[in-house]
């Protein structure tokens, strides 16, 4: 190596460079199998409810227009009501004398009283829909049924130990009656916001085969024919989208 001159300083080497260190990639996380199984197991439960979370939205507590609760017993939940839909007038059926024929929707045809204003929740598998009088407390729901048989959906409606409306207070069975594709339970009750009750629940497989339930409600202190008179309208003009019907 050559001698640095006198007065001079000999050159000074760069410090090293880094070398990075690999990346470390860390393995993938393994899914723990009790937890998937538990998963597994509570979607199965909700899909075997979901009938029950229809019917409970469709029963009596629905009358009282207070908000659809999760049926805790079975696990099974109701989804947020749906956005407010409008039924359109039917152009090509006539409705008697103060009503109106309208194609709701939801599927279905009927003719419901001039006034009467429709909201609509929204159960694990079907839509409940509310015609609701302006002034008087009458009251229409419309909703399909989730049972095999219109005499099974009722008798659960009505006795079901745990949400069954035979439960609420002051409930008094008035009237049954019943042939081959209808079954029908008059009955009065006391509604804690609402005060006494008159109900008519009328369950019918419709012309496309379909069970469907009507029920007309309004204050028991109102005659049975103003309670009930909707009803009788309504299901003479039922009539699913797409059937045919007399």
């Amino acid at each position: 190596m050559p001698r640095a001159s006198a007065g001079t300083t000999a050159p000074v080497p760069p410090p090293p460079v880094p070398v990075p260190s690999p990346s470390y990639d860390p393995a993938p996380r393994r899914v723990d199998g009790g937890r998937l199984v538990a998963l597994v197991v509570a979607m199965a439960l909700i899909g075997a409810g979901s009938g029950f979370g229809v019917w409970y939205l469709g029963q009596d507590r629905a009358d009282s227009g207070s908000p659809a609760a999760s049926a805790p017993a079975t696990g099974v939940s109701v989804s947020a009501p749906a956005p407010s839909t409008t039924a359109t007038p039917s152009p090509s059926r006539s409705a008697p004398a103060g009503y109106r024929l309208v194609h709701d929707p939801v599927g279905y045809t009927l003719a419901v009283p001039e006034g009467w204003t429709r909201r609509q929740k929204q159960g694990e598998k079907a839509a409940v829909v509310f015609y609701d009088a302006p002034s008087d407390g009458r009251l229409l729901q419309i909703f399909e049924l989730a049972e095999p048989t219109v005499t099974e959906s009722l008798d659960l409606a009505e006795h079901d130990p745990v949400y069954g409306y035979s439960h609420e207070p002051g409930y008094r069975a008035l009237a049954r009656r019943s042939a081959d594709t209808w079954t029908e339970l008059s009955y009065r009750y006391d509604d804690r916001d609402k005060g006494a009750r008159r109900v008519v629940d009328h369950r019918f497989r419709a012309a496309d085969g379909t069970l469907y339930a009507i029920r007309a409600s309004g204050p028991e202190s109102l005659s049975d024919g103003l309670v009930r008179g909707p009803l009788t309208t309504a299901l003479a003009s039922f009539c699913p989208t797409d059937a045919s019907c007399a």
